[in-house]
């Protein structure tokens, strides 16, 4: 069994934000791959979908702590579930990535991701797959970046992003098919 998060805070509010990139590659995910519907999971504090990559059994998760709190998520459904941090993925927005792009890293650290640094020190491990989703501010960008990352995408913005979200499902078949290695080769410019 497999697990794949996406991170992002829950609520209306955030819906449309930059820092749900995670929330909406997991909801490409499970629309394109034949996922069951997400159902609200209270003992794993997420939203969970359950289908199948490359004939292994995938848990999609959207973890419902807000973002500094995912490792709450994640660890419950790897304990429960016994998943090696090898078959762990988590999808996230980057704001030193640039816009729109997609990077997938076999392991690192959290840079200043407070759901991946939550995620790290909980689990007490770098080594599992991430796959980063580019939403750096533009360059004229002088205001606070917690304000920039919970914004409203524009228009333009949600198009852009979409390019790199519309990768993520084929990305995540050739991870469990043929490897990380060739994923980044295949991915990362």
């Amino acid at each position: 069994m497999k697990l794949i998060v996406g991170l992002g805070n829950p609520g209306k509010q955030y819906e449309k934000t930059r820092h749900n990139a995670g929330f909406m590659a997991i909801d490409e995910i499970q629309e394109r791959m034949n996922f069951g519907s997400f159902k609200m999971s209270d003992k794993f504090k997420a939203e969970i979908a359950e289908g199948q990559i490359e004939n292994e059994k995938v848990i999609l998760a959207k973890p419902q702590t807000f973002m500094n709190l995912s490792s709450q998520s994640v660890s419950a459904i790897i304990n429960f579930y016994k998943i090696p941090i090898e078959d762990l993925i988590v999808i996230f927005d980057d704001a030193d990535l640039p816009y729109g792009n997609m990077r997938i890293r076999p392991e690192g650290s959290g840079g200043g991701h407070k759901g991946m640094k939550s995620i790290i020190e909980s689990i007490g491990t770098q080594g599992f797959v991430r796959v980063r989703l580019g939403i750096q501010p533009p360059a004229n960008f002088r205001g606070v970046l917690e304000d920039y990352v919970l914004g409203k995408l524009t228009d333009s913005e949600k198009d852009e992003l979409q390019v790199a979200i519309n990768q993520v499902p084929h990305a995540v078949g050739i991870i469990f098919g043929e490897g990380v290695e060739k994923a980044m080769n295949e991915f990362n410019s």
